[in-house]
């Protein structure tokens, strides 16, 4: 790439096997209003036609670098990669199957450099098929200005209560605040951990306007994979964390806390911990069935001579939470009774 200088944005394009809508990504890029960014490809040994759409496209476009791995990285190294590589002082990451409006850039940079303390700036998404047909909005609601990293944290905590997607990952965010990150970790949902660390290191400010679209199509990871297969999507060489999935987050939340350099006094720290328990609250009902399951699964490799008593210590253990739940489901009909004998008196 034949550039005299830094351009301002770096652009990270992560692809594998993305031909069917890779000229759609990148035309959107090229067209944006705002010109200075390199854009960085990196295709993690795609087996179809994207290596020969990417030297074409890096062919014409000047701005454009083309990376090739020799061999599957998973999408957590490919996606880090592109970071270490940036050269800018912005930085996104880019779906090959999405799409951005050509004002995306330039209304997320006017925002970073007013707001210094911000450290992502995202447009709302709407949702596209496979056809650019427009599905339905999505509610991103991660709009984290208050100045309190801990109350942001909670808010970050909130939000993920009930919605899932993390289409502001996919936003334009503070080059030095994001390698102060462990970036995307080798797990499933491990974009939304790298959101939680940056919560703790800066605002996050989402524009009124639609300018992303996000494709949702039968081919797209969340998608085409099973759990336990976009566990080897993430990383080829990490497959045993699918079982203990929210364990996995659980303990990956308190990592994030004690690692990311964010300044929080430690009482502030400790506001976090609390957050990152009640969410194990939330969601102990999870916690439990994995503990259970991998309880489960260590039992079978034991000895024969051992598996019999746990054998029947476990089946008498269900028996007594069966006969738990039974008495309290009765006690809950009685009151429920007595009530209705009370209101039709």
């Amino acid at each position: 790439m034949n550039a005299k200088s830094s351009p301002r944005v770096s652009i990270g394009l992560p692809v594998y096997n993305g031909e069917a809508f890779l000229g759609q990504a990148l035309d959107s890029l090229l067209g944006q209003t705002y010109p200075d960014f390199e854009l960085i490809i990196s295709d993690n040994a795609s087996t179809d036609h994207t290596q020969e759409i990417c030297l074409d496209y890096a062919s014409r476009e000047t701005r454009i670098e083309y990376l090739r791995n020799s061999e599957n990285l998973g999408a957590a190294n490919n996606y880090n990669r592109l970071v270490h590589a940036a050269s800018g002082e912005y930085f996104k990451w880019q779906a090959a199957d999405d799409v951005c409006a050509p004002q995306f850039l330039q209304r997320c940079i006017e925002v970073l450099d007013q707001e210094r303390e911000t450290v992502l700036c995202y447009p709302k998404t709407t949702i596209i098929d496979e056809n650019n047909s427009l599905l339905a909005p999505y509610p991103d609601d991660l709009h984290l200005t208050d100045p309190s990293a801990y109350r942001r944290y909670t808010k970050f905590h909130l939000r993920f209560r009930t919605l899932e997607k993390c289409n502001s990952i996919f936003g334009l965010i503070r080059i030095e605040a994001l390698r102060k990150t462990r970036l995307i970790g080798s797990f499933r949902a491990s974009d939304m951990i790298l959101l939680a660390e940056l919560a703790l290191l800066g605002k996050f400010y989402e524009l009124p306007e639609f300018l992303f679209y996000r494709r949702d199509h039968p081919q797209s990871s969340m998608r085409a994979y099973s759990k336990g297969e976009r566990v080897a999507w993430f990383d080829p060489n990490n497959r045993n964390k699918y079982q203990n999935f929210y364990w996995t987050i659980f303990i990956e939340y308190l990592r994030s806390i004690h690692n990311v350099q964010s300044g929080l006094s430690t009482t502030n720290k400790l506001r976090c911990y609390w957050e990152v328990a009640r969410w194990g609250i939330w969601r102990r009902r999870y916690l439990g069935n994995e503990l259970l399951g991998s309880a489960a699964d260590r039992a079978k490799r034991l000895p024969k001579p051992m598996k019999a008593p746990l054998s029947w210590t476990w089946t008498q253990l269900q028996a007594v939470s069966r006969a738990f739940r039974g008495h309290r489901a009765t006690l809950r009909n009685e009151r429920h009774q007595e009530d209705e004998q009370v209101r039709n008196r």
